[in-house]
């Protein structure tokens, strides 16, 4: 009589612990592949905001004869904007025939 009948095995609590690793996993390679692309889009906006700050100031070199005397002067006769709360933009004039130094530093 006992021959046809089958005992309760653990498959169903194996097949459980499997998918519940299997989203684990998933979930992690999803959040390891946004966090690199974030890593790169942040090191390319910071990229852009240099060459940005470089190009206003050959610029206005070429139209003017002379190097931006501030940041701020660049930002207004010039159009250049960034997030400051994301950047800050250490602007150093080294004299008046001297192209300045400029320094991006990510909050």
């Amino acid at each position: 009589m006992r021959r046809f009948y089958r005992e309760k095995t653990d498959h169903s609590v194996r097949t459980g612990v499997i998918s519940l690793l299997l989203v684990c996993l998933v979930l992690g390679l999803f959040y390891v592949g946004t966090e690199t692309v974030s890593a790169k889009t942040d090191a390319q906006q910071a990229q852009s905001l240099e060459e940005a700050i470089h190009r206003g100031i050959t610029h206005c070199y070429a139209v003017e004869g002379r190097y931006p005397e501030s940041l701020e002067y660049l930002r207004t006769e010039y159009g250049i904007s960034y997030d400051e709360d994301k950047y800050f933009v250490d602007y150093q004039v080294l004299g008046t025939n001297l192209m300045p130094d400029v320094t991006i530093i990510e909050r």
